[in-house]
């Protein structure tokens, strides 16, 4: 069955910035522009919800410099993209901690939010300044429930599917503290592309051998 519902960490802007000799922030660059394409290859390919790694609680640990580069470039990027993602029938979805975010940068998000509220084509969750324990925690702060479904219901995004398929670039295979509650029984692909090399025939390879394994979940 064809994967409808896919995450990805989209991992090695840094190195690739590194092995081109040219400023980090390039890097992140040329990743948002990837994030981009695969989202609207992503909607071709019929999937419905798409998840990407933007920035981690644990991020904050980087040069000064980067996070400050980070939070200029994601601002500028919301609102230069949101008009036309909207255009694109693609709905906008900011999951994680709003703790340490300027004031304009929230601002920007709700904003995009807002505007593509209604949109139903694709749903882009970006995951910013995000951490899966963080987000467990977050959600275990006053919990008085007894079943997952009214765990699930204080998560940042209750209505994010769990992802059929995590797809990890850069050739590192761990999941980094990311959707550790959503991804209980998603399959992994890892890749060696860097972030900024991921292509639209990548992507296609990931979601075919995802479509050659069996999912069992638990079952025999």
């Amino acid at each position: 069955m064809p994967a409808r519902y896919v995450a990805i960490i989209t991992d090695g802007n840094g190195r690739w910035a590194e092995q081109r000799g040219v400023p980090v922030i390039e890097g992140h660059s040329a990743g948002a522009d990837v994030v981009k394409e695969r989202l609207r290859d992503a909607a071709e390919f019929g999937i419905e919800e798409l998840t990407v790694y933007s920035f981690s609680t644990e991020n904050w640990s980087r040069p000064a410099a980067e996070v400050e580069g980070l939070m200029g470039m994601f601002g500028e990027r919301i609102d230069r993209e949101t008009p036309e993602l909207d255009e694109e029938g693609v709905r906008m979805r900011f999951v994680g901690r709003r703790e340490g975010i300027s004031p304009e940068l929230i601002e920007r998000m709700d904003r995009a939010e807002k505007t593509t509220a209604d949109n139903s084509r694709i749903t882009l969750f970006v995951a910013f300044n995000y951490g899966g324990r963080a987000e467990i925690v977050d959600a275990a702060r006053g919990f008085e429930g007894t079943t997952e479904e009214e765990f699930q219901a204080r998560l940042y995004a209750p209505e994010m599917h769990e992802p059929d398929l995590l797809i990890r670039t850069s050739g590192e295979m761990r999941i980094s503290n990311y959707l550790l509650w959503q991804c209980a029984y998603s399959e992994f692909v890892f890749r060696d592309e860097l972030w900024p090399d991921f292509t639209r025939a990548a992507f296609r390879e990931a979601l075919d051998t995802y479509e050659e394994r069996e999912r069992r979940f638990g079952a025999r």
